[in-house]
């Protein structure tokens, strides 16, 4: 047993010493002027537009909301065309030949979800192709989770820190007990004891579709060059009428952002994957040091590194999205609990970019550097934009100045039809990619994109606009998020 623990502690110890190696933040590098200048740029233009509010008259005095929807309709036109592709799905699965199927792991981190396990486990055994390897990574819960595990898994509670053995019950299952530090760490402990090629991070409020799994396999045995992917997600909330508004249009934005993200990979520029339902090629994880804890959104600090390692050892990596990957995840459904996911993604969002802004605007990183890191520039004040440009108009309306209110609200009414026209975009293509109609009807989706702009954006843009404020502050808090959707559904 004590040969067991200190080789446990070992490649715990080599998983840190690679982090330390890999990561920005521990050793970041000297920061080239065209990053410094990029940055600086983003924020003189919103301090200049801004200030024409002031000063100047007629439309001119709308200045940084005209900079807000020029800026947006054109990634949206980038999204659009890139992701053209859709229309024919089935022409990426024949790009390569098959090889050998990794073996797969899953990996569920829990803290306090001994309600929403059984369904997460549920799905898992019901793969059509069956993980080699499950690990619940038991966060230090102090809810039912240890009775949950040993009474209806099978499971032997282990000693803190360490793994137990196979469940009776369900051979590929064990149960990590560790102390509570975070979901990264817990993941991280679980990394080094996997034995399988690949391995999946679920959620323990995300659901799996019967074929996700067996999706994920055919991805990394097509590509040898993934080291990183995500599936779709549908969010599901509450079924009640607060949980329903959110569940509306957060169901159209996932999907929009499905859309986006394989556009940008197309480009070569991915760097989100969800945290929720991503799976990974185990060596390269491993190589550049696992999750970092530090961090908020440490599933989109962890592609940064790879990319990162990628370019500085000339390694051609990959990142992907995998249509025929599907899950449900439990999402917001109060406002509450809205602006807290949005606050830490947005605050996390902000960590990551201060980190690794000498990726910016550098040739060394290819499209990724000179295009997609860029646009991330922009994107840390684009939700400042919004709010500022609502605000402005707010402003003129009660100061009387409806001139210029009339005229920015005619800018909305033609950014509201280029967004119809985007959505239905999005929509065609994502039914073609996903094969997924349900919860994505025209009508619908039309009714938000008209709605959204004042009530769901302004919404997710405060949720920024306070991550802000956290990431200045440096409070770096997760909160807590109350289950409503998967639980309720599912447990008849």
């Amino acid at each position: 047993m004590l040969h067991v623990k200190l080789t446990g502690y070992s490649r715990q110890y080599a998983l840190d010493l690679a982090l330390a190696h890999s990561s920005s933040r521990i050793a970041p590098p000297r920061t080239p002027w065209t990053s410094i200048a990029i940055h600086v740029f983003v924020f003189a233009v919103w301090g200049l537009l801004f200030a024409r509010a002031f000063y100047l008259d007629g439309m001119a005095a709308w200045s940084i909301g005209m900079a807000y929807v020029g800026y947006d309709t054109l990634l949206l036109a980038f999204v659009a065309w890139q992701a053209r592709a859709l229309r024919w799905p089935t022409r990426a699965d024949a790009e390569h030949s098959v090889l050998k199927p990794p073996s797969l792991a899953v990996i569920v981190a829990a803290h306090n979800e001994a309600a929403a396990l059984p369904v997460t486990l549920h799905a898992l055994f019901g793969q059509t192709h069956a993980p080699d390897e499950i690990i619940i990574a038991d966060d230090g819960s102090s809810d039912g989770t240890a009775a949950l595990l040993t009474e209806r898994y099978g499971l032997v509670q282990p000693d803190e820190g360490e793994l137990s053995e196979a469940s009776t019950r369900y051979p590929t299952l064990r149960w990590l007990r560790l102390p509570h530090g975070g979901k990264a760490r817990a993941l991280n402990a679980a990394l080094v004891e996997l034995h399988s090629e690949t391995f999946m991070t679920v959620d323990a409020d995300t659901l799996l579709e019967p074929d996700a799994c067996a999706a994920m396999v055919r991805a990394f045995a097509r590509s040898p060059r993934l080291v990183a992917a995500t599936g779709l997600l549908t969010p599901v909330c509450a079924r009640n009428a607060t949980g329903r508004f959110f569940q509306w249009f957060q169901t159209y934005e996932y999907i929009r952002n499905f859309v986006s993200r394989f556009a940008w990979a197309r480009a070569d520029g991915l760097l989100l994957v969800s945290g929720a339902f991503a799976c990974y090629r185990r060596e390269a994880v491993t190589d550049v040091g696992g999750f970092d804890p530090t961090c908020l959104v440490e599933d989109y600090e962890l592609i940064h590194r790879l990319r990162r390692h990628a370019a500085m050892r000339a390694q051609d990596w990959d990142v992907q999205v995998v249509g025929d990957a599907r899950a449900t995840t439990d999402a917001p459904g109060t406002l509450p609990a809205f602006l807290r996911q949005r606050r830490r993604w947005f605050a996390g969002f902000l960590q990551t970019q201060y980190w690794y802004r000498e990726m910016t605007g550098n040739r060394r990183y290819g499209k990724l550097g000179l295009m997609m890191l860029p646009v991330k520039a922009f994107d840390t004040m684009q939700p400042i934009y919004g709010v500022t440009a609502f605000a402005l108009l707010l402003a003129f309306l009660l100061d009387g100045r409806f001139t210029i209110a009339l005229s920015a609200l005619g800018v909305i009414a033609a950014k509201i039809a280029i967004d119809l026209a985007f959505h239905t975009w999005s929509i065609h293509l994502y039914r073609r990619w996903s094969g997924d109609t349900r919860q994505t009807g025209l009508v619908q989706a039309l009714l938000a994109s008209i709605l959204e702009p004042f009530t769901f954006q302004l919404m997710r843009h405060s949720g920024a606009a306070i991550g802000w404020l956290h990431f200045l502050t440096r409070r770096h808090t997760w909160g807590v998020q109350q289950r409503s959707g998967i639980v309720p559904r599912s447990g008849g």
